[in-house]
């Protein structure tokens, strides 16, 4: 049997090596977690499975921040090097995700636990996944146009993970409007969650169009990247929940500057833009699914990009869940708890694979630090 991190030689390896696609495991855990304490059977007993899975995740995501800041304070030159590679810069994306599903835990499971200051304290974070969402949504991007090298026939939806993380904020904003008193600052936040919308779908939906026709031409991808696939449900699952909590927030919020007939307005176009979006989503959903049974011929090699699988149909799943509660329909309600169940078994296969990948070392790897060795390495030689 293969020993525990047997292809690292010290603890100091583990930090040097450490990347943001980590933080997908924190989404993935995250999402369950919320979806979780939705099951209508034994309510109180899965709200605490919940509760758990949600505790679990602030733990690995304070424990990735920590190891990823580390690597930034004791190998910053190594560390800079993700701006330089096409696919890991762009997980960077991932860390404002992972928080956001904290933030919503707070709201979800922290009230009942700690009262009001789980509000405050779902307040100051979603300020700092905002900040966080905003500059990573600039930067990335930016990166991509100014030092990395991209081709279109390697173009996968990992490219939407950069951006999308500014609607994730937007859809937090909804839920932490729903614990505060209508306000100013509530408008602002209102307004603000509009605006992050906007940030993330519109520039989305041109990724997706490009990537339609990177399919065409190109066909599907290698099956390493088989996953990915799926993470196009994300900004559309998502952008349809942050219409829908905006929505309903947006009457109550709006009477405070006498705009209450456009909170109206904006509620009733959520619903529909929702249902608009999850059509779109539907579609989505089955081609990534003939995609991964397509590659399923074949043995599919677990990496992390697996997680890919859980938050995208996750919030696809809070979509539907919230949609259901706006037009009371039962039907609706079905497909989210199924889609739920579904989920969680997901989650429990990647969960698995994941902790077993790290314990054995096999997934504890840096393409950037991989890139820039080799790079030294042709430096030298051409030097001499």
């Amino acid at each position: 049997m293969k020993k525990p991190f047997a292809d690292l030689n010290r603890v100091s390896d583990l930090i040097r090596e450490f990347t943001p696609n980590w933080f997908t495991v924190t989404m993935g855990t995250g999402i369950v977690a919320l979806i979780i304490a939705e099951s209508p059977l034994a309510s109180e007993l899965f709200w605490q499975m919940g509760a758990g899975l949600w505790l679990l995740n602030i733990i690995l995501f304070v424990a990735f921040l920590s190891l990823y800041a580390l690597r930034w304070i004791y190998y910053p030159v190594e560390a800079k090097q993700i701006f330089q590679h096409p696919n890991m810069s762009l997980f960077l994306g991932a860390i404002p995700m992972g928080l956001a599903t904290i933030i919503n835990g707070f709201l979800k499971f922290g009230i009942v636990q700690m009262g009001d200051i789980a509000v405050q304290i779902a307040g100051l974070l979603w300020y700092v996944d905002v900040a966080l969402a905003v500059m990573i949504a600039w930067a990335v991007p930016f990166f991509m146009y100014s030092r990395q090298k991209h081709e279109f026939k390697s173009m996968t939806a990992v490219w939407l993970l950069p951006i999308v993380a500014c609607e994730v904020a937007a859809s937090s904003g909804g839920l932490l409007l729903a614990h505060q008193e209508p306000t100013q600052q509530s408008v602002m936040i209102l307004f603000g969650s509009y605006m992050l919308w906007g940030i993330s779908v519109l520039p989305a939906f041109g990724i997706l169009s490009i990537l339609m026709l990177r399919l065409a031409l190109h066909q599907l991808p290698e099956k390493e990247m088989a996953i990915s696939s799926w993470l196009a449900l994300g900004p559309i699952g998502t952008g349809a929940l942050a219409l829908l909590l905006l929505g309903h927030q947006a009457p109550q919020v709006l009477a405070v500057i006498d705009q209450y007939s456009l909170g109206l307005f904006l509620e009733q176009v959520g619903i529909m833009g929702a249902l608009i979006l999850l059509g779109f989503a539907v579609w989505w959903f089955g081609i990534a699914l003939l995609t991964t049974l397509s590659h399923a011929r074949k043995q599919l090699p677990f990496n992390l990009g697996w997680w890919g699988l859980t938050f995208p149909i996750g919030v696809f799943t809070l979509a539907i869940f919230n949609l259901a509660a706006a037009l009371e329909l039962q039907f609706l309600y079905a497909v989210a708890y199924a889609l739920g169940g579904v989920l969680v078994m997901l989650w429990i296969l990647v969960a698995t694979k994941t902790a077993a990948g790290f314990y054995h070392g096999n997934l504890i790897f840096s393409p950037c630090l991989k890139q820039y060795l080799q790079n030294q390495q042709i430096a030298k030689a051409t030097e001499k």
